[in-house]
């Protein structure tokens, strides 16, 4: 019922050129870092590439910034860290397959006694993560967005209709690629939190395009003598409070995540803040323009 905007009268669909290009720029940076990450040179993460995993179990509570610390000034900075806090655990994990695991376990508890006093601990496992097991995780990872799209593309077709199928599915795609993109242009690190991230932005930017699509199909039933082009731009700017409104308030929750959650919920927050920003354009400027593109029938003017 709150409407930041109203009667607005913008020309989405006239600046398709504009998104074509800035679209287009994102999904040739994806390709790019798609065949990195396939190549294994990107900044992949030790699901993907293997590593060490070490669990310590700490006689009395520790932050894993307090770890942290110690482990930096002991030289172990390539590590990721996920705290079990009511057991006292701590699970280390670190990329460095080039050395022994014994070595690269000694080279741990050595920079926590140094940097860590006050606080004994003991070593529950030590564990080796092979390439061969990041590689079937990457392939695995792959499938699961690709079964995602081919889902949300069923959906859609049935639900509204094949050419509303192949829009919403493009989008979805195209938020993933995207934000795929900027983790590779940043060099941040590409795992399994960022697979679940991207998952979650492929529902989000669904949802988002259902609305708008809905619009569509209900003035595209109503407004019969109108050409589809004037029709997507009038849906489009009637939901356009809408979509601001819930755009903002999911980004001011991840943000949340983003700056409160901790470092270990740093990325998959910052996945979501830049899955949000680009699932509200291409809403707007991919997934509608789709429907002229395709045809540009008008399937639902009978009924």
């Amino acid at each position: 019922m709150f409407e930041i905007v109203k009667n607005t009268k913008i020309d989405f669909i006239g600046k398709k050129y504009i998104t074509v290009l800035v679209s287009g720029t994102f999904i040739l940076l994806s390709i790019i870092a798609i065949v990195q990450i396939s190549t294994g040179k990107a900044n992949l993460g030790i699901d993907f590439v293997g590593g060490t995993t070490i669990q310590v179990r700490f006689d009395k509570a520790v932050s894993l910034q307090n770890v942290r610390s110690a482990l930096d000034q002991g030289g172990q900075q390539d590590v990721e860290l996920q705290d079990i806090p009511a057991e006292n655990k701590v699970l280390i994990k670190t990329k460095k397959t080039d050395a022994d695991l014994n070595t690269v376990a000694e080279g741990i508890t050595t920079a926590l006694r140094q940097h860590l006093s006050g606080n004994d601990f003991t070593v529950d496992a030590t564990t080796a993560i092979g390439p061969k097991v990041g590689s079937r995780l990457r392939r695995d990872a792959a499938m699961a967005i690709i079964m995602a799209a081919i889902g949300i593309l069923i959906y859609i077709a049935f639900r509204f209709h094949f050419q509303f199928g192949i829009g919403a599915t493009l989008a979805t795609f195209h938020d993933v690629l995207a934000v795929l993109a900027i983790f590779y242009i940043m060099g941040k690190e590409i795992n399994l939190i960022v697979v679940s991230a991207l998952l979650t932005i492929a529902g989000y930017s669904l949802t988002d395009t259902v609305v708008v699509y809905d619009r569509i199909r209900e003035n595209l039933r109503v407004r019969v003598k109108e050409p589809v082009k004037n029709v997507i731009n009038v849906s489009l700017n009637e939901v356009l409070s809408r979509t601001i409104i819930t755009s903002i308030t999911t980004f001011l929750a991840a943000s949340a995540l983003f700056f409160l959650g901790g470092e270990v919920i740093h990325d998959f927050a910052f996945a979501i803040m830049m899955g949000i920003i680009i699932g509200t354009y291409s809403s707007i400027f991919v997934a509608s323009p789709v429907l002229l593109l395709w045809k540009a029938k008008r399937p639902f003017a009978k009924k």
